[in-house]
């Protein structure tokens, strides 16, 4: 499968035959745990899959030079989780089953707020009715008031060409990269990863794009990566409501994923009034300070 830890190897597409099916019959809905997740983001968190020595297999990684692990699958025995815990100092993404089961064999549990999933009701975004969505209502007329022309497509391979027109327009009107590289490798790999969205224009210009796919069994949709080029008011708002819209019925919610703390993003995901959280924890051994 995987080297045997403490050995690792990085995620590489060769993997997706066995890591995606795996992260299919999760049920959570942890917008890291799939597979295009992790390998997109495979340098932002230098990711590298393991095997212990019980067969689960887990994931290492080193965010701002701090070393952690993260167990999508299963919690191994103690002494291995102890051994983890010795090399690494800290788990990442625990869900709330796993944050229970590790309370009660003495580690510490920790709220990670900052990374909380914000999920909404698929049609609540589809439809922004009643006095809650009034705001985001006028907004929306607003751009097609003003671009009566626009064009809403799904994202297919053919079109690949104008998501990376805006995306680069996206990255020209940023004062950094943030989250660039995935996003270019996500659209680059759309197919093989086998991720959709929609491609949205004005006046024949590409203006913006969504790209997620499905997550908990197609009970939810994940919004990955959603851009558009700045200078056309209300174009989130509408591309929010357009892509909700078209998403099939069975996806009951959408997982809009995290705000990583930031108070604007936080304000602007809070704004949609979420449905719920996706709750997610860090765990450390008993006497660890929190990093």
């Amino acid at each position: 499968m995987f080297p045997l830890y403490p050995h690792s190897t990085p995620p590489a597409l060769t993997h997706r035959p066995l890591l995606h099916p795996l992260f299919q019959q999760l049920r959570d809905g942890i917008s890291e745990f799939t597979f295009a997740n992790i390998y997109l983001f495979r340098h932002a968190h230098q990711y590298r899959l393991t095997s212990l020595a019980d067969g689960t297999v887990a994931l290492l990684g080193r965010d701002r030079n701090v070393p952690f692990f993260i167990l999508p699958f299963a919690l191994p025995r103690q002494p291995l989780l102890d051994e983890l815990f010795r090399d690494h100092g800290m788990m990442k993404c625990a869900t709330t089953s796993q944050s229970q089961a590790l309370a009660a064999l003495g580690y510490r549990v920790v709220e990670d707020r900052d990374n909380f999933d914000y999920l909404y009701h698929r049609q609540a975004l589809a439809e922004l009715g009643g006095r809650t969505y009034h705001k985001k209502r006028n907004l929306i007329k607003a751009f097609v008031n003003a671009y009566p022309s626009y064009t809403a497509r799904p994202l297919r391979e053919e079109f690949l060409a104008d998501a990376l027109r805006v995306l680069e327009d996206w990255r020209a009107g940023n004062d950094q990269d943030g989250d660039y590289a995935a996003a270019r490798e996500a659209l680059e790999s759309m197919e093989t990863l086998q991720l959709c969205g929609g491609l949205y224009a004005v006046e024949e210009r590409p203006v913006a794009y969504v790209l997620g796919e499905e997550l908990a069994g197609m009970a939810t949709f994940a919004i990955h990566f959603e851009k558009a080029v700045a200078g056309y008011k209300g174009l989130y708002q509408f591309i929010n409501q357009s892509f909700a819209a078209v998403l099939p019925e069975e996806y009951a919610t959408i997982n809009r994923e995290q705000d990583m703390g930031d108070p604007g993003l936080r304000h602007a995901k809070l704004s949609y009034k979420p449905s719920g959280f996706v709750e997610k924890f860090k765990i450390y051994p008993a006497e660890a300070a929190t990093v």
